[in-house]
């Protein structure tokens, strides 16, 4: 593959809901320009951007594919992303790096939850947009219908560029708003030009207004022309149009059907003639990571786009982020799974560089000389848990650095290793996000886990005081063991344990003081009511005795120990539970299904706040009722949903509810034998 000028480039991020047509539409424009010699499919797992296994297996995108296609002396650098909500990291990637984003809807479903979604993202950004109808082949097709939902849901300035001969089973063609002629398709991508049928002939005139009006919208002397009545030229229309969608102030809006190859060629053409090429300012080099992925064959892969000078092959960079040199060796372009090398990467340009040490996504690469950083990725906050065990000891040696690999690849998922409950909990966006991270660690690194709910790690407290003697007496012939003890335990009103001592006239030496607080804090972390760590207590270690011979430091550890089991269930304990604070950002109407969801989870809605997505709903809730959250609100909201959660406090857990969780603890305990 050449390399092209940045002016010959169109970084264009590929979005839309799962099963628009997105691989498809990649697929035939590939086809088109001679790429590949038949169409793969997405149901046979035969396409070039869905190449990895467990895309074949889904049917469906998982990862953004990198696929340029070349047309007219111009490189579109397609970015193929899922349309699946659990892989929105994926989208937030390719966005960073994109200059245009292209949505492509369904002529039958119209606007769906992710085209809302990622609209959002595109919009904050000031990004330019393009729209490309699909499926009109399909029966219940109806471009008007959807132009209707697009500026009923976005509100934006949405400009046919084409429009259909027949919808639906009727669909033969499209009429060219721009050029004002008419095409026929023969399914080949081959197209003849035909009259223009007369019942197309007003819709033709009203949309040929409205990309004049477009087309003015780009240059004030343009606007100013057209309001004094003035006919615009072809020239200034393209020109203007240009502009007006690198700004951002239209939408251009094409149709067709990728499956059956009618009006490809011409969303191509468009593509390369009227979408922005990247901006690129003079300077020593800054580049982007928005992906990294570890190849079996080749190595670990971060794809770039270079915003600012050149990347050279051979060459060293700087990675800002990690603060370490990284030596550049191969870059290639990639097209799918498949490569080639190249010397250099221009500014603007898409590429991957192989075997980098340190960098992953979101990461700086520049000169060492002119730092900069370059703004990172939005990843999305992962609240989805599951619990991962691993099933024998040579998949026990292995999945620490099989975790380290997935979390260099996909930023989105997390995992952590609970001291309180012992397991390891793996975090995503949703339950495919994480079974697809589980699938992974199989497949790819050999790693086998069974999976469990995550336990939920409580607390145990106090709440009243109690004085209570531990006393530890052995004699079994030479030398015994005796400590003694009178502690003074009391709820702590912040913090997790203080150790005091009021003892006087030297009846527990100072030098046994350590060994008294030892014992008591080693008893801290297996509780008396159900093994969970004990907090919120304070320790006074007030009077005692020893033996001059046979006391010893274990003698006080162990006597501390006693006195810490005799107290604790005589001073009123209890359970505590951890509590989230949780914010859910939806749709004014789903807030009433919100707030009364959280009342059934025992939870405490804080208040609500009118933001421009809708309303912020805060809430404190305990943590067990919210390992599966991202699905239950998925499944309120139809996906409209989105919510961030954090640690908030221990708060006691109702009385009823801590019997059962102290009586299935202690059952437990039996049968590990404890």
């Amino acid at each position: 593959m050449k390399n092209y000028s940045t002016e010959q480039l169109r970084n264009i991020c590929i979005v839309g809901h799962g099963g628009v047509g997105k691989t498809s539409l990649v697929e035939t424009m590939l086809f088109n320009t001679g790429v590949i010699n038949r169409i793969g499919r997405v149901e046979d797992g035969t396409t070039v951007a869905d190449y990895h296994p467990e895309e074949a297996q889904r049917q469906s995108t998982v990862h953004t594919s990198l696929i340029p296609i070349e047309i007219n002396n111009t490189k579109l650098n397609l970015m193929d992303t899922p349309g699946f909500s659990d892989f929105i990291g994926e989208v937030r990637g390719a966005l960073r790096v994109a200059d245009t984003a292209m949505f492509v809807l369904s002529a039958v479903d119209g606007v769906q939850v992710q085209h809302e979604l990622i609209w959002k993202s595109a919009q904050k950004a000031n990004m330019p947009k393009v729209a490309f109808i699909n499926k009109m082949d399909r029966e219940n097709a109806s471009f008007s219908k959807l132009m209707d939902d697009l500026n009923a849901k976005f509100g934006a300035i949405f400009t046919p560029i084409n429009f259909p001969i027949g919808d639906g089973l009727e669909f033969k063609g499209t009429v060219d708003v721009l050029t004002q002629k008419a095409y026929e398709y023969d399914g080949d991508g081959k197209a003849k030009e035909v009259a223009i049928p007369d019942n197309l002939q007003d819709q033709l005139e009203e949309y040929r207004e409205k990309l004049i009006e477009a087309a003015a919208e780009g240059d004030d002397d343009l606007t100013m022309k057209y309001l004094e009545g003035e006919e615009l030229t072809p020239e200034e229309i393209v020109n203007g149009l240009q502009k007006s969608i690198a700004d951002a102030k239209v939408v251009p809006v094409l149709c067709g059907s990728a499956t059956k190859n009618m009006a490809i060629n011409d969303l191509m053409i468009f593509l390369a003639q009227y979408l922005p090429a990247p901006k690129c300012e003079e300077g020593p080099l800054a580049a982007l990571v928005f992906k990294t992925l570890a190849d079996p064959y080749v190595g670990r892969m971060n794809f770039i786009r270079v915003f600012r000078g050149t990347l050279k092959a051979d060459s060293q960079v700087y990675n800002i982020i990690k603060e370490k040199n990284e030596k550049i060796g191969q870059i290639l372009y990639v097209r799918g799974k498949n490569s080639e090398q190249t010397p250099a990467v221009p500014c603007g340009d898409l590429a991957v560089v192989v075997k980098l040490t340190d960098t992953a996504s979101g990461d700086t690469l520049c000169d060492k000389d002119k730092k900069e950083k370059l703004d990172g990725i939005d990843f999305p906050v992962p609240n989805y848990t599951l619990a991962i065990a691993p099933k024998s000891k040579n998949d026990e040696d292995k999945l620490g650095d099989a975790v380290n690999k997935l979390l260099e690849e996909d930023p989105s998922l997390k995992v952590d290793k609970n001291v309180v409950t012992k397991q390891t909990i793996l975090t995503g966006i949703g339950e495919a996000h994480v079974n697809i991270a589980i699938s992974n660690l199989k497949r790819r690194y050999g790693v086998d886990v069974t999976v469990e709910e995550p336990k939920v790690p409580y607390r145990e407290t106090i709440r009243s005081k109690v004085e209570v003697e531990g006393k530890h007496k052995k004699q079994s012939g030479g030398r015994g063991q005796y400590g003694h003890v009178w502690i003074r335990f009391e709820p702590l009103a912040e913090g997790d344990f203080e150790f005091h001592e009021e003892v006087f006239g030297g009846a527990v030496p100072r030098n046994y003081f350590p060994a008294v607080e030892k014992g008591l804090r080693e008893s801290l972390l297996e509780g008396v009511l159900a093994g969970y760590p004990t907090v919120g207590l304070k320790a006074t270690l007030y009077d005692g005795s020893y033996h001059n011979v046979d006391s010893s430091e274990m003698a006080f550890k162990i006597a501390a120990s006693l006195a810490f089991k005799k107290a604790v269930p005589n001073a009123k304990p209890a359970l505590l539970e951890p509590i989230n604070y949780v914010e859910v950002t939806v749709p004014d109407e789903f807030m009433g299904d919100i707030i009364s969801d959280f009342n059934t989870k025992r939870g405490r809605v804080l208040g609500t706040d009118q933001v421009e997505d809708g309303t912020v709903i805060k809430a404190h809730v305990p943590q067990s009722e919210m390992f599966k959250y991202a699905n239950d609100l998925k499944s309120m909201t139809q996906g409209r949903g989105q919510f961030k959660m954090e640690f908030y406090s221990y708060e006691e857990v109702p009385a009823k509810l801590a019997e059962d969780i102290i009586k299935k603890a202690k059952a437990e305990a039996e049968a590990e034998g404890k």
